[in-house]
Order: structure tokens, then sequence, then C-alpha cells
């Protein structure tokens, strides 16, 4: 088999045919290694499997174009990532597509953060307000000084159970009501938090983020029709927490965040925490895999700070750019000829050996909840 992320190439354990036909068990994967599929000859044909290194940290990408696969690989990237031994998929999911990972032992859960896992300056942008303006600046101090109030940091501490309080957003509407600012600031920040309570992702009470990561099974943080701010606040506290759960010791497995649809998560309140992932995630083990349908909507780091690429179809100009952007000489040439026209397959780029390769992704062996609607599928026909 041969491993992307990895020097050099790895024997398969099974001693069989090279190919994938997407029905291989764990006792005939090598160690530590996500079977993903297989290259693609020149005619058509699977020839020698395909698969990505498991036992060290990556930053990755997945392109393509809308129905071209790239939801599909993120979720044979976590039915296998659940098969492997000390690492815990994490899924992003804003469409809502990623529930048959049930079948893989997965769960899926609502969103729920602590208020205290968004730190203070970050409030007035998340709610829409300026934090020059009155009532940004107040919901900022109350924020600030109902974070300092409480023991300890007040930030996700981990899979250990152990968290400190986080103060509720009724308690932070409270504050801003007593506040020694004019009415009419006091009225717009106390509305502003009041829309925040109505998103239902703020609880005071949520457990710790590296709960999510303690166990092998994939969990399903289900984002479908989530506001985009309260989704992005979701994003800035898991990405974050897996983090600062890693760094101070708390979480056994190293976690692996899988975000969909990540071109919306780059523009507010969980830029910074995805790109403190793609830059500095791999040294206490967290990895970080974006998949979207406009990588030119990517900041240029996504790219350069990634080591593993996949990528379907593309046909916009500029997300053609933006994937030619890693300056990679053995992506030299016409770079869209390169791009394989068909579903499924796609062109892999491996930093570690520094090669790119035309690959087919093996069947899903969980229900893949991605796909759009035919009218031709639906039984009974009803009213033309």
């Amino acid at each position: 088999m041969y491993v992307l992320g990895r020097d050099g190439t790895t024997d398969d354990l099974d001693g069989g045919t090279a190919s994938d036909d997407g029905n291989d068990c764990d006792a005939d994967r090598p160690p530590h290694t996500a079977r993903i599929g297989s290259f693609l000859a020149r005619d058509g044909s699977a020839s020698a499997a395909v698969g990505v290194d498991l036992d060290r940290p990556h930053a990755g990408l997945v392109f393509g174009k809308r129905g071209t696969g790239k939801s599909y690989t993120l979720g044979v990237l976590a039915e296998e990532l659940a098969a492997a031994k000390g690492v815990a998929p994490v899924v992003v999911d804003p469409m809502g597509v990623f529930g048959g990972l049930r079948a893989a032992g997965g769960r899926v859960v609502d969103p729920a953060v602590r208020p205290a896992s968004i730190p203070p300056s970050a409030w007035p942008p998340l709610l829409g307000l300026d934090p020059a303006s009155g009532p940004g600046s107040l919901v900022w101090r109350v924020v600030a000084d109902a974070v300092d109030d409480e023991p300890g940091d007040a930030t996700d501490r981990g899979s250990t159970g152990e968290t400190t309080p986080s103060p509720s957003i009724a308690a932070l509407r409270e504050a801003v009501t007593g506040a020694d600012a004019p009415s009419e600031t006091r009225r717009a920040a106390a509305n502003h938090l009041r829309l925040a309570a109505s998103w239902g992702v703020f609880d005071a009470d949520a457990p710790p983020v590296g709960s999510l990561a303690a166990e092998a099974a994939p969990v399903v943080i289900d984002l479908a029709g989530v506001p985009d701010a309260a989704a992005a606040a979701v994003v800035r506290a898991v990405a974050r927490g897996l983090y600062d759960a890693r760094i101070a010791g708390e979480l056994s497995r190293l976690p692996w965040l899988l975000v969909d649809e990540a071109h919306a998560f780059f523009d507010g309140v969980s830029e910074s925490a995805l790109r403190t992932l793609l830059t500095r995630g791999r040294a206490p083990g967290v990895s970080l895999v974006c998949a979207t349908q406009r990588p030119a909507a990517l900041p240029s780091v996504a790219v350069s700070q990634s080591d593993l690429l996949v990528s379907h179809r593309l046909t916009a100009a500029r997300d053609v750019d933006r994937l030619a952007a890693a300056e990679a000489t053995y992506l030299a040439g016409d770079l869209a000829s390169r791009l394989p026209d068909g579903v499924g397959e796609a062109l892999v780029v491996d930093d570690a050996t520094e090669t790119a390769h035309t690959v087919r992704i093996r069947e899903r062996r969980t229900p893949h909840e991605g796909e759009s609607p035919r009218a031709s599928r639906l039984s009974g026909g009803g009213p033309r």
C-alpha cells in the first residue's frame, strides 16, 4: 500500500491484492493507516491501494466542486479514523450529511459550548457589534469581568470531566442590565445577548470539549440549520478546546477535526482557532482536515500549511489557482487538465514524498447522506 503523508511506502499486511474494493477489514490494514482508495490506472481500472498516515498529526485539505465527492471523501476518512487506534475523529457537519457515521459506532450531537469558551474580545464581532461602540465595549467588558470573577481561567479543561464555572448568557444579560452605562447602550447590548441565547448553542454546563475526543468512535457535531454566527462560535470553541486539552495533557488520543464547508469558518470568530491548528496544531498532536467547494475562499495559509491535499474536480479558475498556490514543482504544468473528471476520483498531493497521483476513493461502509434527492427515485410519482 502507498501511504500518503508517510515517507516511503508500506507493504500491505494482508498479502492479498493491492487494489481496494472498500471491503477490507481491520486485520488487513497497515497499523495507523487509513485506506481511502486506490490508484487510478490509465485505463480507468483500480490499481494499488492508497492510504493516509494516521500515526502522526497532519493538516489536510479536500477540494471539489459540488457533486464531485468531497463530503463523501471526508466520510471515508472518518470511517478509517474510527477503525484506527489512538485517534479520535470529530466531524463538523454544517449540512447534516454525516449522520450515517452512526453505523460505525458514531454519535451525532447537538452543538453545546460554554460562553466562557469564547474570549471577551470575540464577543462583539460574534454579535455583530463594533467593539469600539457603546454596546460592543459593554459586552466585551461584561464578559471579561464575568470570566475574571470565576475561579481558574474558565476555559474548557479537556476530557477529565473537571471544568471551571462559566457564566450563562442569562447572567451576562443581567450584568449588562445592571452596568453603569446609558440606558440605550444597555438595551442594545442586552438585545444582542438575547439573540445569542436564541441560537441555542450556549450552555454554561456544557461538557468539556475534550470529551468529544475521549473515545475512538466518531462524533458528529450537527450544525444543520444553525445560524452562521452560532456555528462559527461552536467551531471556535471546539478547535481551541481540542488544542488546549492536548496542550494540558488531558487527552490520551490524538484528535482529528474534520470540517466540512470549511470556507464558511475562515471568516469570523472561528478563523483564529483554525489558523492555530494549521500552524501549531501538529506539535500537541491535533490534526485538521478542511473540505470545501470554494478553495479560493480559504486563506493562503491553509494551503501552505497543509501536507495532505485531495482535490476532486474544480472548474473555477480562482479555485484552481488556490490549489496551484502550493507552489510545488511537482504540480507544474496545466493543473486544471490533471484534475480528474469522474465523481469519486481525485488528485492527491503528498508533501511527504513530493508527488501527485490520481486516485479513486473507495466506497463508503456507512450510509452517505450527502447526495442530492432525485425526482426519478421517488416512489408513487404523485400528481404531475
